[in-house]
């Protein structure tokens, strides 16, 4: 398993029980986020946001990934370049007879996307991320750092 630095001091891990998780995740949020699910292609209204603002974490509101960073990838999920430093964490994914690096939020461990080596420049890294695991916070509008 690969990580990526571990979640701020600042923020504290967020651990609930699977019915806590449950009560206040749509069932949707939850299989994805939970149960490492997917959503559907071309289902995020996420996709074409361009407001300036963070994306922050559904299930715990940890800034995930900011404006700035996200790009038309063209593949139907909402995609970034880069993550906010320290927010995300990455592990080793061989399900579906496949190789991929699952992307989490390092605060809550909910599944949120992969991530590619076929993103832009600066980084080459395209984080696929499933809509419904953010929540879009715009510029102004909460303490979101």
């Amino acid at each position: 398993m690969t990580m990526t630095k571990p979640a701020p001091a600042s923020r504290p891990r967020v651990v609930k029980s699977d019915a806590e998780w449950r009560a206040i995740l749509t069932p949707e949020q939850y299989e994805v986020t939970r149960r490492h699910g997917t959503e559907q292609a071309c289902s995020s209204p996420l996709n074409a946001e361009k407001r300036a603002g963070t994306f922050a974490c559904v299930c715990c509101g940890t800034p995930l990934f900011r404006t700035g960073t996200k790009f038309e990838s063209g593949t139907g999920w909402p995609s970034f370049f880069e993550p906010v430093e320290g927010a995300v964490t990455e592990h080793d994914d061989r399900s579906w007879f496949m190789h991929r690096t699952e992307v989490r939020c390092a605060t809550c461990d909910a599944h949120l996307g992969h991530v590619f080596p076929d993103g832009p420049p600066p980084t080459g890294r395209r984080y696929c991320i499933n809509g419904v695991a953010l929540r879009f916070e715009p510029e102004g509008t909460s303490d979101v750092a």
